[in-house]
């Protein structure tokens, strides 16, 4: 086996003698790499960006903003990894190096105060600024008036020059203010034609290495494909599964988790296609968030919906559907949208697969019908798709943060009846459920005012909401039966407009 090694700023270097639950940000600092910074260690506040090569969307490989703080740097072993400090670019010896164009545009239009988030800044700004797809937006261009948004496509979060401003989502700053950050990033061009990171876009990633590294008694194994996976898991039934890491790297950092055995998944071949068939879209369980988005372009409108809502985009680039539903949690942002489009999970073990409804996939709290050894491969959502979706997400900020309560919504409106109803529901339970008795209410029914009024008072009873510190159950109850009203809203909005 050849020794774990990561490539950082074009230098490859050891990952040993580091515990295998050394995240790549303590890695980074320790080798005085010290522009990643750490500032909340659960991937909230972006201080510790850095851009690692993933395989690509629209080009072989695409520049990827992660969370340092959350990645074990063992799960990037054979992969290349660039820091703020790599952006830069060397020139003669005894001269400064030379500002990255992100780093330019941050120093001119003041998107820096005393400079603790910029670097994490600067690097989830440089994964728009690659973003292959960019500079094909209509209004794309360099040097635009970032005092306007007027102009085809642009808009409150989307630049002229194509900047998407959900790229810096994950990324907080607490003296300096968003708007001259804003003014930066709607301000870059497109790449120079002798641009190093734009040329290694046109190159293939690095392969996923088979890995197996060990300190002490700590183990961090990748296998090469899923039936060595399952044989791994067979063998060591005490193995911590992971794939983008954050939630298990959340429990390394704030609970100081500590696990004998780590396995990941996340570049298993198996676990990462998706296919559309005649009746179904199979979405491979270890895709990342945002590839899953971009590659569906829209296709399943209410995932789309979800995935601007969904944490933030730094977290979107690590998080997989087969993690979110793996963790069990009520409060998911998946779970309620997925019910309503009637997914299924394909679970993967030594005996074979098996197809579960995702609507009989959570037992309790935290629990499932996943048994030991056995692996989500896939989520299967059937075709046609209903053709009135939505997704609300009721909580304390906008975006980059956790529900209150989640409500997903999958109509079949024909002729003025609600022919088919699909509700889930997150945040109200010990787990997601579906709306089964408001669903009833809806079906069969015309869809007009008395019906939706009678609904949403059956709505707001469903589950069993508690009272916490991010809202009350009372508040929960009224927000259930306040989205089904909105709901009801916008779709006589469109009918009448």
């Amino acid at each position: 086996m050849v020794a774990a090694r990561i490539t950082v700023n074009g230098k490859e270097t050891p990952i040993s003698p580091a515990p295998p639950h050394t995240s790549v940000l303590d890695f980074l600092r320790e080798r005085g790499l010290t522009g990643t910074k750490e500032g909340c260690a659960e991937g909230e506040c972006g201080a510790c960006s850095v851009l690692v090569a993933r395989p690509g969307v629209n080009k072989p490989t695409d520049w990827v903003a992660v969370n340092a703080c959350l990645v074990p740097v063992a799960a990037l072993d054979g992969q290349e990894v660039i820091t703020s400090e790599g952006l830069a670019t060397v020139g003669e010896p005894g001269t400064p190096p030379a500002l990255h164009p992100v780093q330019e545009e941050m120093a001119v239009r003041g998107g820096s105060q005393c400079g603790y988030c910029t670097p994490g800044f600067v690097c989830s700004m440089a994964s728009e600024y690659y973003r292959p797809d960019r500079c094909a937006h209509p209004a794309a261009g360099a040097g635009t008036d970032t005092e306007s948004d007027s102009g085809p496509g642009a808009g409150a979060e989307h630049g002229p020059n194509g900047f998407d401003l959900h790229a810096l989502s994950g990324n907080l700053c607490r003296c300096t203010g968003y708007r001259p950050i804003r003014d930066a990033a709607f301000a870059v061009g497109s790449p120079a034609e002798d641009d190093p990171l734009a040329r290694r876009r046109e190159q293939s990633p690095p392969a996923p290495a088979v890995t197996a590294y060990a300190v002490d008694d700590a183990t961090f194994l990748r296998p090469a494909g899923l039936a060595d996976a399952l044989r791994l898991l067979r063998e060591r039934p005490d193995a911590v599964v992971v794939a983008g890491s954050t939630d298990w790297g959340v429990e390394v950092n704030i609970r100081s988790r500590r696990a004998g055995c780590v396995v990941a998944v996340d570049r298993l071949p198996e676990l990462r296609e998706l296919r559309v068939a005649s009746d179904h879209i199979e979405i491979g369980a270890a895709q990342t968030l945002t590839e899953i988005e971009r590659r569906l372009d829209g296709r399943v409108p209410l995932l789309a919906e979800l995935f601007p809502q969904f944490a933030s985009r730094l977290i979107r680039n690590s998080a997989t559907l087969g993690g979110n539903l793996g963790t069990g949690s009520p409060i998911g942002d998946s779970p309620p949208v997925l019910l309503a489009l009637e997914a299924s999970v394909v679970l993967a073990g030594a005996d074979g697969e098996r197809e579960v409804p995702l609507s009989g996939y959570f037992t309790g709290y935290r629990q499932s019908v996943r048994r030991p050894g056995e692996l989500i491969r896939a989520v299967r959502v059937p075709l046609p798709l209903a053709p009135v979706t939505a997704f609300h997400k009721i909580a304390k900020r906008r975006f980059d943060d956790i529900s209150s309560v989640a409500v997903a919504f999958a109509l079949d409106i024909e002729d003025g009846i609600v022919r088919k109803a699909r509700i889930g529901l997150g945040g109200v339970a010990a787990t997601p459920i579906r709306a089964l008795a408001t669903e009833a209410a809806l079906e069969g029914r015309p869809w007009t005012a008395g019906t939706v009024d009678a609904a949403a008072r059956v709505l707001r009873s469903e589950g069993t909401p508690m009272d916490d510190h991010r809202a009350s159950a009372g508040y929960r109850s009224a927000m259930l039966g306040q989205s089904l009203l909105k709901l009801y809203a916008r779709t006589t909005e469109a009918v009448s407009s």
